[in-house]
């Protein structure tokens, strides 16, 4: 099936900006991606129409309240939870995943071990490492293949012991774009007694998620990742965040999710993310897709994993004749649906900052760094203070974006070595 891509396009309004004149390429997405004209709409009338505090009896407190059971209506449909109640809503996945640490604390104690990944985000390294340390508990670590680019299952079952008590894995990688197996890993975990904690993030723009199916007890993303607002959403299997006792405030809710949302929440915002979704759930239906919200969003994935594939596979196969270039994962074609569309890189004697400062200028937006993926430029060697080029793709990008991308790096890159002969 074709992609309509010229209507997708014209959903998103930032993509039609331009700068003195010039078109803008968005390859930042790994960071954060453009929103459809549905989801400013919709945070810009909860604002105008529906702005209140929960929990009164006049209209718009009522509507608020609307709006906020729905946005956990519509997370759990975009990630296949058994129900709403788990659903948690947050400020970000940083935040969320500290709270959830914290809490997960309480059921720890010193000699206790935690498995995390060296192919993981910080914001979900940090939280535990600190809890180690808060708690006296053992920290193993988990290194990632670097002939597969993926945690490999023997590594992990090596890792575990009747002491493990938690594995923090990714579902992708934010810098190499490689995905785990995550439900294959889980089982290994879980056979062990282990709770398996797993971060999206990555993950969630490019490929439907099955909470229910990948059988891990807790899964977390950010919905300005997948063309929402900024904040973090988590699902917890509705046993598990059902036992535990959570830091809160002595006179707030107790049921769920709201005891484990701290604060008034972001109303406005989870309109937006009502909208996101049901962006999604569009995409599906002009795919064909006519029954549930949930089968529309899996048809989503299904057209725009198609679309988004071959562009991966331009930028790489583009990037791959650059002598003294290296892309940092998976690039063999027959793999491209072990990766998620982001491609990083780095080019022997040249900075990446130099390489990203010059594209920058010619309106080519993308990083270079270590991008919190801090862990994985440790383990490959990377001077974390330069990190790599970081190119990621959304399926609002079209292939002649990357066409003119490629020539870009081509350019800069031979300028760049012409400056220092």
């Amino acid at each position: 099936m074709d992609f309509w891509i010229d209507a997708v396009r014209e959903k998103f309004p930032a993509l039609s900006l331009t700068d003195k004149g010039r078109r803008r390429i968005y390859l930042d997405n790994p960071a954060g991606t453009q929103v459809p004209q549905a989801v400013t709409d919709a945070v810009s009338g909860c604002l105008l129409a529906t702005n209140a505090n929960l929990g009164g009896f006049f209209e718009t407190t009522v509507a608020a309240q609307e709006i906020v059971d729905e946005a956990h209506l519509a997370m759990a449909d975009f990630l296949g939870a058994a129900s709403p109640q788990e659903i948690v809503i947050g400020a970000n996945m940083t935040t969320l995943t500290y709270h959830m640490s914290r809490t997960l604390g309480r059921t720890m104690k010193p000699g206790d071990e935690i498995v995390l990944t060296r192919m993981d985000h910080e914001g979900n390294v940090s939280p535990w490492l600190q809890l180690a340390e808060d708690l006296g508990l053992v920290v193993r670590w988990l290194p990632f293949g670097q002939q597969s680019w993926q945690v490999e299952e023997a590594a992990l079952a090596a890792l575990l012991s009747e002491r493990t008590r938690l594995v923090a894995l990714n579902y992708a990688s934010n810098l190499t774009g490689s995905i785990n197996r995550v439900k294959s890993l889980t089982r290994i975990a879980r056979q062990a007694g282990a709770l398996v904690y797993v971060d999206a993030v990555q993950f969630a723009p490019h490929g439907l998620i099955d909470v229910q199916s990948l059988g891990c007890d807790f899964l977390i993303c950010s919905a300005y990742k997948f063309f929402g607002p900024h904040m973090g959403i988590l699902w917890g299997r509705l046993d598990v965040i059902d036992a535990l006792k959570p830091y809160k405030c002595r006179c707030s809710s107790s049921a769920l999710p709201e005891r484990l949302e701290l604060g008034t929440p972001q109303i406005e915002l989870m309109a937006g993310l009502s909208a996101a979704v049901d962006y999604f759930a569009e995409l599906g239906a002009a795919a064909g897709a006519q029954a549930s919200r949930r089968q529309k969003i899996t048809k989503a994935f299904e057209v725009s994993i198609a679309y988004e594939n071959p562009l991966a596979l331009q930028l790489i196969d583009g990037l791959s004749d650059i002598a003294g270039l290296t892309i940092h994962g998976i690039i063999d074609p027959k793999r491209i649906n072990e990766r998620v569309p982001t491609v990083s890189f780095t080019v022997e004697g040249i900075v990446p900052e130099t390489i990203v400062r010059q594209m920058n200028a010619e309106n080519i937006f993308l990083w270079s760094g270590h991008n919190y993926a801090w862990e994985i430029v440790r383990q490959l060697g990377i001077p974390a203070e330069q990190g790599v080029v970081r190119i990621g793709i959304a399926h609002y990008n079209t292939s002649a974006e990357i066409d003119e991308t490629l020539a870009s790096v081509h350019r800069v890159i031979a300028m760049l070595r012409q400056e220092r002969s």
